[in-house]
């Protein structure tokens, strides 16, 4: 199934939306409560699956749906549609202040992207969205954020959320290590798996992580640079506070460490 063709516009800085205008008998899917406005004229309905494969009988829309939970996501996707005369517009507000970054799955290798369980924000109708699991031992045991994956497949508009700012890094045969929680997303050629951050001191007072997430190969890398789970760890109280403990009397501790 084509995805749909829609026109777009992210509005904000901060805090961002992404208004969708859509042409008579268009649609857009998003996540369930992630709608702002929609001017008259715009239908919805809520719906177990993406809608990407029409003819997909109950058991499969269950299964897809069943993914969802397992990714934290809502069991059900609803869909936007323009029911009326002329172009309409609905708009998307993002769940945390960050970037919310298009990205036409059309430009993408293999027409697919990986990215976090959290941050598909929504999509052209006819996108495929289904779990990744990653296949590394590590990832699993230790990549938190990175373990479970989501795949979005596609030839139309994808819209992702990414706490704070985003940089696109493009690899040629090259390897970059990140924050685990730092990943937004990646095409499905780079190589993603979770290695050990340094030596015993670095692991243990560096402040970066036991962890460390490692990329490698040729595609585009897209990175944020404050996740949710980050945002939420300096708000909580203590949280900055004991952060600056750790770079300096814990810190000081480190020296008696050898690497």
């Amino acid at each position: 199934m084509y995805s749909h063709e829609i026109d777009y516009k992210i509005i904000g800085e901060d805090i961002q939306i992404v208004e969708i205008e859509l042409d008579p008998n268009e649609t857009v899917i998003a996540e369930a409560g992630s709608m702002l406005f929609m001017e008259e004229g715009i239908t919805f309905e809520t719906k177990m699956g993406d809608g990407s494969q029409p003819d997909q009988g109950f058991l499969g829309k269950l299964l897809q749906a069943g993914s969802r939970m397992i990714m934290g996501e809502s069991l059900f996707m609803t869909h936007f549609t323009n029911r009326g005369v002329g172009k309409r517009k609905v708009a998307f507000s993002a769940p945390y202040p960050g970037t919310i970054m298009p990205v036409n799955l059309a430009n993408v290798y293999g027409n697919t992207l990986i990215v976090q369980k959290d941050a598909f924000l929504c999509a052209a109708l006819g996108t495929k969205l289904s779990i990744q699991f990653n296949q590394r031992l590590g990832s699993g045991f230790f990549g938190g954020e990175g373990f479970i994956l989501e795949k979005v497949q596609g030839d139309g508009m994808v819209f992702i959320h990414a706490g704070g700012v985003v940089i696109e890094r493009i690899l040629n045969n090259e390897t970059i290590r990140v924050d685990t929680g730092c990943v937004v997303g990646f095409e499905p050629s780079i190589n993603f798996d979770v290695q050990r951050a340094g030596g015993l001191r670095s692991m243990v007072f560096g402040g970066e992580g036991l962890f460390l997430a490692t990329l490698s190969g040729s595609g585009k890398v897209w990175i944020q640079s404050m996740p949710i789970s980050k945002l939420v760890q300096r708000l909580s109280p203590g949280g900055a506070q004991s952060h600056k403990e750790s770079g300096s009397v814990i810190g000081k501790l480190g020296n008696l460490f050898e690497d």
